[in-house]
């Protein structure tokens, strides 16, 4: 497997994505879009895309806050784009630990780094942004095999430092199930499905990089673990990415956390 990060002019809130991947992909690929190739887009260009960012209460009044101020403000947006968030008061951090797009994350996903005084929110309609994507890449290209993962970054419990994960993806079926397989001394195998959407956004963001990188952007090939589809995900495939809580392995932790309903459930 191959992944190369591509690096693209700075993003200005509103910028159409479209030309701006074409164009660096048109600069990294002579011969254009490989075939049987993904596509990584970090959420937070589509979030500038969408507009989705907020100023800072400090840059919204126009005025020095305390921190407090500015802590409160922040956690107020973080329960307006959670569906379910702990209190802040429960962390030495001062963080709120949040479910929101199916996903255990700190304050939602809200990032401030490369923000400029805004805090960035995740993108609305991922899926249907994913599939944007795809489409776009297919028409432009002429290419048949292709797919989309639209990834950020998160903590992992009880290990230090971020890796990427897929919050989207749009082209290939997200987990390769082994279910029935037996493995080397024939033991048939029960549970375990390879989450591939997420293993490739955890490569891709390692070469994407964390800070002032300037490359938003990779393209993963010659992944033989990939199974290209001509269609989106239906509902029920959807569906089927999804844990509920109580099903969750995890479940006996996050069933006993003392979740407040956040405002995405109104």
């Amino acid at each position: 497997m191959k992944v190369i990060a591509l690096k693209t002019p700075m993003i200005a809130v509103g910028q159409e994505l479209r030309p701006i991947i074409n164009q660096s992909i048109k600069e990294n690929f002579a011969d254009g879009l490989p075939e049987r190739s993904v596509l990584v887009v970090t959420s937070k260009i589509i979030a500038y895309e969408q507009g989705r960012l907020v100023p800072t209460l400090a840059a919204q009044q126009g005025r020095e806050v305390s921190r407090e101020e500015e802590r409160a403000f922040k956690h107020e947006l973080v329960s307006q784009e959670s569906d379910y968030y702990l209190d802040p008061h429960s962390s030495k951090y001062d963080l709120m630990l949040t479910i929101a797009e199916a996903t255990l994350m700190v304050n939602a996903g809200i990032d401030e780094s490369n923000a400029n005084d805004n805090y960035i929110l995740w993108p609305k309609n991922l899926y249907a942004e994913a599939e944007k994507i795809w489409r776009n890449l297919r028409e432009d290209f002429g290419v048949k095999e292709v797919g989309v993962i639209i990834p950020d970054s998160r903590s992992v419990p009880l290990r230090w430092g971020v890796v990427g994960m897929s919050l989207a993806s749009c082209g290939f079926r997200p987990l390769n199930s082994r279910v029935g397989d037996e493995d080397l001394f024939g033991r048939e195998i029960k549970m375990v499905q390879v989450n591939v959407a997420e293993a490739l956004a955890v490569a891709a963001v390692l070469e994407m990089g964390e800070v002032d990188e300037q490359t938003p952007l990779a393209l993963v090939t010659d992944s033989k673990m990939v199974e290209f589809m001509d269609r989106p995900l239906n509902d029920q495939e959807l569906a089927d990415l999804r844990i509920e809580i109580e099903d969750d392995m995890y479940g006996p932790l996050l069933t006993k956390a003392n979740w407040q309903k956040g405002k995405r459930n109104e």
